[in-house]
Formats: structure tokens, sequence, C-alpha cells
């Protein structure tokens, strides 16, 4: 009896867990996307941008061939770098400082060590597929030519798409420098899958810079990127005890409650059983997330 009790909740608990990780880690995005947006909009304002964002027919219609803006140092890892906006995908995020796992949890990842959205060279972001509120979810159904804006504190910069491929994970070669100021959107694909990376690559088209006297006609040769204000690591380290305690208290918490239940009289029974398993999943939450960063990294 005893072996099945724990077969039938380990049971569950797999169950669960896949819901989760599709849905339940969204929620933890979705506080961290409240919580860049305001910053990204408090630094907006100290860089004296008035408009939060702006549509991309007005950047289509500015004047001349695209700016670049100056190349400035990447902002520190797990900062707001800016906004991204794909209308044809119905994306509108925020993306942070760096591509380790804890930075693509809370949204799409600028890559540190590549052009910031608007300069000069190859701006490379990544951003998960399935999980984390999958911001690139639907990467796979842009075409060329479909629009991609980018607002950052240094101004507004329409993309283009020019191209999309699949390419092995360990190919970096797609995020390498280039000679005109270009995107890449890196995810993996197939769905819920890391076996290929799809990557996606766009032109500047068009540019509204926060500052006009500082822009920059568009160069042939990048200008070199200077240090990054922090380092960039997508190994982080496994916090193996968190899961562990987390699954302790599980197992505690079944206990308690099926020990409770057999000792509380038939009528009050229920009651035990229903706070039980409310407290339950409260806790086997906290187990999910602590458990899902253990997982390979994948996008």
């Amino acid at each position: 009896m005893a072996v099945g009790r724990v077969l039938l909740v380990a049971g569950v608990l797999v169950l669960l867990f896949i819901p989760y990780l599709l849905w339940g880690t969204g929620l933890m995005t979705a506080r961290s996307q409240s919580l860049l947006r305001q910053q990204f909009q408090a630094e907006q304002h100290r860089a004296g941008v008035t408009a939060p964002t702006t549509p991309v027919q007005k950047v289509q219609k500015s004047a001349g061939p695209p700016k670049v803006a100056p190349t400035v140092p990447d902002p520190p890892i797990g900062s707001p770098v800016g906004t991204i906006d794909i209308p044809t995908i119905s994306l509108n995020m925020v993306v942070v400082e760096g591509t380790g796992d804890s930075q693509l949890q809370q949204g799409p990842g600028h890559y540190t060590g590549t052009p910031l959205p608007g300069e000069a060279g190859n701006a490379a972001i990544a951003g998960h597929r399935t999980t984390y509120l999958h911001p690139f979810y639907n990467l796979n159904d842009l075409n060329p030519g479909d629009a991609i804006l980018v607002t950052t504190t240094q101004g507004v910069f329409m993309y283009a798409v020019t191209t999309s491929q699949s390419v092995s994970p360990n190919d970096v070669s797609v995020v390498d420098a280039s000679r005109t100021p270009e995107l890449t959107l890196t995810t993996c694909t197939p769905r819920y899958s890391a076996s290929q990376r799809l990557v996606v690559h766009a032109a500047l088209v068009a540019s509204i810079l926060t500052h006009p006297a500082a822009a920059q006609p568009s160069p042939t040769t990048p200008a070199p990127k200077p240090a990054s204000t922090a380092k960039d690591t997508r190994a982080q380290p496994r916090n193996w005890a968190a899961a562990i305690l987390w699954g302790v208290a599980v197992a505690a918490l079944i206990s308690a409650v099926w020990v409770g239940a057999r000792r509380t009289r038939r009528g009050a029974r229920a009651l035990v059983l229903v706070g039980g398993l409310l407290a339950w999943l409260v806790v086997v939450f906290a187990f999910f997330q602590s458990l899902a960063p253990l997982l390979p990294a994948s996008y």
C-alpha cells in the first residue's frame, strides 16, 4: 500500500509538472516583465524619451536612410535593454541583458558582447519557444519583409526580416559580427525540443534616434564593442539543495495531511483534506520553481 501511494503521488507530480513548465512558468515571467517594463520606462524618462512606444508607421516615414546609434557598453546583466515589438506574431516584451537561464526566464535576452539593438553590427536576442511566456513561440511564422521594432533609450529601430534558417545548437556563427546593422533572433526548434536552433535575421531599415545629434550614418565596418559591464555565463549554478528541501516539504506535508485526516472525525475530515490540498499545491508550486532551473537549458 505504501509503495502504491508513493507511485501515485509521483505520477500526480509528473502530470502537474508538465503544465507548470508550459504555463506556470509564465507567471514568474509576467511578474519579471512588469518590473522590467517599469525600470525601462524610468530609464526612458531619464534619457528624455517622452513616448513609451512608437508606431511602426511613424518609423517607416522617417526621412533618409536609417541612422545607427552610437556604440555604448552593455547594461548590467539582468537589466532591461529595451522592448521588442513584432506585430506579425503579436509580440511585445521587454528584452533583458544576458542569455543565462535566469535572464531568459525573465524574457527575451540580449547576447552580451553583441551590439545593442540600433547599433552598428549584428545585435542578437534569444528567447524561449514553449516556456516562460514563450516569447518566440511563433517565430517560424515570420516572413521576409515582416517588421521588427526595437525601442531602446537610444531610439526606435525598425528591422525587416531577411532570412530564416535552422542550425545546430552549437553553431554560434549566426551571432558573428556583421558589416551592416542587423538583428538576429534565436530560439529552439522544433517546438518542445532543443535539437535545432531557429535563427531569424533582419536588416535595419528605419530609425528614429532619441538624440539625433548623436546619429551616425550606417557604416560598412562596425566599430568595436566596448567591454561589457558584466560577464555573461550561460551555465548557471544549480541549486540542488533548494529542490531537495522543497521535495522533502512536499512529502512531509502529504504525510501530515494523511495522518491528520485519519485522526480526525469524519465531519471535519473533509476540511482537513481540502486545507491540506491547498497547502500542498502551494508547496508543490515552490518545489516546481526550484526544480525547473535544474533541467537542461534550452530556448
